[in-house]
């Protein structure tokens, strides 16, 4: 009995919501509603804003710190989901890679394409830091400092459109993969299979 109660209470719950740009209107619940609310996330509306990108950001009702998990609440393919992961070079570059949720990073593989030897993991911290955003949140748009290097998975082009993080575990926009190139100055390249 208990558990059905759970169930129909969770049918009741948004599984998302969405915030409007300054060219679209403003639909929120107030479910969610503190999420917006986030400097991160303003840091990206406002990025948003600031390149033309419609979105809206839509906030989820359940996490989406990992690909699987904001492909399941998008009801979408996981290879839609424009992860950011941040890396340096060995002579110190800081590299970001926008990359399909549908595949792992072949980091020898971007290494050797670069002309290096290998890429280097950061952590956490470095992430918050560089970026401003923790990590499960970070977007491809509104960092604190820019990264050296940019990179774009060609894998997105196969799909018309790609989610990316909007700061916050739960936040998330709509994009392209010739959007994310435009607002990023990021180079197409082949990063895993």
């Amino acid at each position: 009995m208990k558990k059905d109660a759970q169930r129909e209470l969770r049918a009741r719950i948004p599984r998302w919501i969405e915030v409007g740009t300054s060219e679209t209107y403003p639909v929120t619940l107030h479910t969610m509603e503190h999420i917006l609310e986030k400097s991160a996330v303003k840091r990206v509306a406002a990025a948003m804003d600031g390149l033309s990108i419609v979105g809206p950001i839509k906030v989820l009702g359940e996490s989406a710190r990992t690909a699987q998990e904001a492909a399941s609440a998008l009801d979408i393919e996981v290879g839609q989901i424009a992860s950011s992961l941040i890396f340096k070079t060995p002579d110190q570059k800081v590299l970001l890679i926008i990359t399909s949720g549908g595949h792992r990073v072949d980091t020898e593989l971007v290494a050797k394409t670069l002309g290096y030897l290998e890429l280097l993991r950061v952590d956490a911290q470095f992430v918050k830091e560089f970026s401003g955003f923790s990590i499960g949140g970070v977007s491809p748009i509104g960092w604190s400092t820019q990264p050296d290097i940019t990179l774009i998975d060609e894998a997105l082009n196969d799909y018309k459109v790609v989610w990316a993080a909007a700061g916050h575990p739960h936040a998330v926009y709509p994009t392209s993969f010739a959007e994310l190139i435009t607002c990023t100055g990021a180079t197409p390249m082949v990063v895993g299979e």
